[in-house]
């Protein structure tokens, strides 16, 4: 017989019960079911409103159900529909009538409202670290290439001279973003619903500040029908996950490029590629193509809860039980791929070679020739057009810049000089991006302390 059966008549359907049943999935919420369970009955002890025998009985039945859950002694059933009733249901029956007297002051929509807000509290820090994880590879990779020369790319065409320890610092920046973005989920979600009873409260004499205290929140959510209703949180994260799977995924396509033969800029180390089925010569970058095709999956669980969420009218509604899946998918995806994919990065050979003479081609030292000339006293757009026609003469002769001869290169402008080739040399144009957040060494040295320091300040 189910706990809410009182005013029917009948049973309910077979199909219904298929439906309406989500111990299939949040049955990964007990560990926050019973933390919350814990703190309310101790609550409706200390406020008179139930026995302290009681409230002592129903802390010792609860803690016996939660060690036999981690024990695997525990097995749930659907005809008790949801995590919360399997629980109550276990608890009543260990204790007898205390047990019933649990769900005093409460409803299911603000027990299963904490459950999920603990629950994704919980597991923001557990990204988080992997980010900080992820942080610490980029770290140690970018101090061994701070002289590595590479092109920069707008448009996927060579474009400047960069260090691929600038481009690593560059997903580095991006990473940390992801970081201080779930530290400011976390910080908004941190406020109590329970005491909001299924929508308007209660008129018991209960003392929210008691439970949000006891379970870590800053404080009980201000408004009753907000506490049960609100799923803010639930998207933040979401959206969230999404851009950080979207730098993740922006990193690998240039993972999957640079592995390729036409790059050759990096090799994955065969712990973390795969084989063809036919093609023996072939070692593939299913990892890096794997969180890549993964971020779709992502994306789709933050526009599924945000179609759930958009037509519903205050307070509970059923549509809400869709909540969770989203999330759990999310979690399971990001919290996979982080970790495989900082071991990828961290084991990686990196072909500073290849680099350098994919950089030697494609005239990404244009801009510090017309430079060069600006500071000679040229107007800067005279300068880019001196340099343009410059650049179609060596397309025309298949030579770069720095192999004109000065002769050739006085032809377009009597400003060139002997120190003309200092300037175009690569390594030059490179060290001397000094601006800030520039690819000289001292400019990347900078950006890999920032970085180290950010991870250090929190503390894992």
């Amino acid at each position: 017989m189910k706990l809410w059966s009182g005013r029917f008549a009948k049973d309910t359907d077979a199909l219904v019960n298929e439906l309406n049943e989500s111990i299939s999935f949040d049955q990964r919420l007990y560990r926050e079911d019973i933390q919350g369970s814990l703190a309310h009955a101790k609550m409706l002890g200390d406020c008179g409103i139930i026995s302290q025998p009681d409230a002592a009985a129903i802390a010792e039945g609860l803690n016996g159900i939660l060690r036999d859950i981690e024990a695997g002694k525990v097995e749930f059933t659907a005809d008790n529909e949801d995590i919360h009733m399997n629980i109550e249901a276990l608890l009543t029956a260990r204790i007898g009538d205390a047990g019933k007297r649990l769900h005093t002051a409460r409803s299911r929509n603000d027990q299963v409202a904490l459950d999920f807000r603990m629950y994704v509290r919980r597991e923001i820090p557990v990204i988080a670290g992997q980010l900080l994880e992820l942080e610490r590879v980029l770290c140690r990779q970018a101090r061994q290439y701070q002289t590595a020369v590479m092109p920069g790319y707008t448009h996927l065409q060579r474009a400047q001279p960069i260090s691929f320890a600038q481009h690593l610092m560059a997903y580095a920046q991006m990473f940390a973003r992801d970081v201080t973005r779930l530290e400011d989920c976390a910080g908004r979600l941190n406020q109590c619903p329970l005491g909001s009873g299924a929508l308007a409260g209660t008129t018991y004499p209960i003392d929210r500040r008691q439970t949000a205290e006891a379970l870590g929140f800053d404080a009980p959510m201000d408004n009753s029908l907000d506490g049960v209703s609100d799923r803010d949180y639930a998207l933040e994260l979401l959206s969230d996950l999404s851009i950080l799977m979207m730098h993740l995924s922006r990193f690998a396509e240039e993972v999957i490029l640079w592995c390729s033969w036409e790059f050759k800029f990096i090799e994955l180390d065969d712990a973390y590629a795969t084989g063809s089925s036919i093609m023996p010569q072939k070692k593939n970058p299913d990892v890096a193509e794997l969180v890549r095709g993964k971020t779709g999956r992502v994306y789709g669980d933050l526009m599924g809860l945000l179609t759930v969420m958009k037509g519903l009218p205050l307070a509970y509604n059923k549509d809400m039980q869709e909540d969770k899946e989203p999330v759990f998918d999310a979690v399971d995806t990001v919290e996979m791929c982080l970790p495989v994919f900082a071991r990828m990065l961290d084991t990686m050979t990196v072909h500073t070679d290849n680099m350098r003479q994919a950089a030697g081609r494609g005239f990404i030292n244009a801009t510090d020739c017309a430079d060069y000339l600006t500071k000679k006293g040229m107007p800067f757009r005279d300068a880019y057009t001196v340099t343009g026609r410059l650049v179609a003469e060596c397309t025309a002769k298949g030579k770069t810049l720095e192999e004109l001869t000065l002769e050739e290169l006085r032809a377009a402008s009597d400003l060139f000089g002997e120190d003309v080739y200092e300037a175009l040399k690569l390594e030059n144009c490179m060290a001397l991006r000094r601006s800030f957040g520039g690819p000289a060494v001292s400019e990347t040295t900078g950006q890999i302390q920032r970085i180290e320091r950010f991870v250090e300040a929190r503390g894992t």
